[in-house]
């Protein structure tokens, strides 16, 4: 009896998950036109900016409804670029992301809320420097998607904050005027562009 039971609850997960399962979108996020940018404080006194110049990752979504969103980002780390050659190859050492070590940094959505009109909070576990930590991405879509030569696009801004230490970035400095080389906090921007498939 119970495996009856069990066997008809299982079929009715099925029915009911099916239409689901066959609407789903996926969308191919277009690296050439997707930024991942950062911002780190230098010296106590003024910003650096730096991004990731090589994202992929795909997005899934049942029809228009951006709450069912599933998304999955790969960044290369060895594609940092603050456009100073000798500071990128500092990043990408042991003493930051030790990019031969851990060569990418992943992003995978976890939940979606709605913030208000056109705007979403999307919960996700980030990893960067081999530890993974969950973070709330603030979300703004650039509007409905639209068809330019027989491709439907979408595209969507987020921004967040971090600090490097929870991840296991703790190379430092102390400033001889007080204060450190570089701060702990991470502003991160980041701008997709993506392609249904």
């Amino acid at each position: 009896m119970k495996s009856w039971i069990s066997k008809t609850a299982i079929a009715m997960a099925i029915v009911v998950a099916l239409p689901v399962l066959v609407h789903a979108d996926t969308w191919q996020i277009d690296s050439s036109h997707t930024s991942v940018e950062f911002t780190v404080r230098h010296m106590m006194i003024s910003n650096v900016k730096g991004q990731f110049q090589k994202t992929t990752g795909t997005i899934t979504a049942n029809g228009n409804d951006p709450a069912s969103a599933k998304i999955d980002v790969t960044i290369d780390a060895s594609s940092v670029d603050t456009r100073v050659e000798r500071r990128d190859a500092h990043l990408k050492s042991p003493d930051f992301l030790d990019v031969a070590k851990y060569p990418t940094i992943t992003f995978k959505s976890t939940k979606v809320e709605a913030d208000g009109p056109n705007k979403w909070k999307m919960t996700g576990d980030l990893t960067v420097h081999g530890v993974t930590k969950p973070v709330v991405l603030d979300v703004e879509g650039s509007g409905p998607p639209i068809q330019v030569m027989g491709n439907t696009r979408a595209g969507a801004s987020a921004t967040t904050k971090i600090n490097r230490s929870d991840f296991g970035l703790t190379w430092n400095k102390a400033l001889e005027t007080g204060g450190v080389l570089v701060g702990d906090e991470v502003a991160i921007s980041i701008d997709v562009e993506a392609v249904k498939k």
